[in-house]
């Protein structure tokens, strides 16, 4: 199950989604304190709630964990929007909601991308 995030889990994986590399809690903390005071327990924690989650992998580095996101922000995103559409009682009639919601622009480039996509999900 894939749950919307909280604030603080939210700057945390923008960070770890923006590095293209293996990340400990220490750079975490490092980057986040440029813009607010934060205990390095307080990362600690919800970067290992993040892996309960299955939000980030980690690997035993020497004494800490290295922490990877589990997908990519695209893919998490896609995943949460799947679900939240699964709860609905009428997918058609959310969906239909959903792209009154969305600008013209992306409107269009969601119709560009189902038009490039074969009916089972595959690239035409």
């Amino acid at each position: 199950m894939v749950r919307q995030l909280g604030e603080l889990e939210k700057l945390v994986m923008d960070r770890v989604w923006s590095w293209d590399h293996p990340v400990a809690v220490r750079e975490v903390l490092e980057d986040l304190q440029r813009d607010r005071v934060l205990a390095y327990t307080t990362v600690m924690t919800v970067m290992d709630n993040l892996h309960r989650k299955g939000v980030l992998t980690r690997q035993k580095d020497g004494r800490a964990y290295m922490y990877r996101p589990a997908q990519t922000r695209e893919q998490h995103t896609a995943a949460f929007m799947s679900e939240v559409l699964a709860g609905s009682a009428d997918r058609e009639v959310t969906l239909l909601h959903f792209l009154e919601q969305i600008p013209p622009e992306e409107a269009a480039r969601l119709r560009q991308a189902l038009a490039g996509h074969a009916p089972d999900g595959s690239a035409q």
